[in-house]
């Protein structure tokens, strides 16, 4: 499988005009990705308010940000969501991915989605290295 950076990813990419062009942060040291961003209201399913695949997508992009230090090539393999709460668009939002498990290729990833420091969504995924 070939993995490539083209710049035109819907979460990260910067020349995908329809998508959320989000740059998320990384601290290696603590095994960890964070994206920060109010998300638009086109992003909504029911009136004002998130639609759940949005914040799915972006914890799946956090998880493999959590992992890059690990290796350059990854994908996801599992995910899951657990909505607690729903997320208002528009409204400044914190997901955040932590890698807390390695057994050879496979890396456990959880987190969270965060409005105003309160949990409205958890998120498990498991991320692959691909050889080579």
């Amino acid at each position: 499988m070939n993995v490539e950076n083209d710049r035109q990813c819907f979460v990260c990419g910067p020349e995908n005009a329809t998508g959320l062009q989000v740059a998320p942060v990384t601290d290696p040291e603590r095994n960890e990705a964070t994206i920060t961003l109010a998300i638009p209201q086109r992003f909504q399913g029911w009136s004002g308010i998130v639609h759940g695949g949005i914040l799915s997508t972006l914890f799946d992009e956090a998880a493999i940000y959590a992992c890059l230090h690990v290796a350059p090539r990854l994908v996801t393999a599992e995910i899951g969501m657990r909505y607690l709460k729903p997320v208002p668009v528009e409204t400044p939002v914190v997901v955040r991915a932590r890698l807390t498990e390695r057994r050879k290729r496979r890396l456990q990833v959880e987190g969270e989605v965060l409005v105003d420091g309160v949990v409205h969504a958890r998120g498990q995924a498991v991320v692959m290295v691909l050889p080579g």
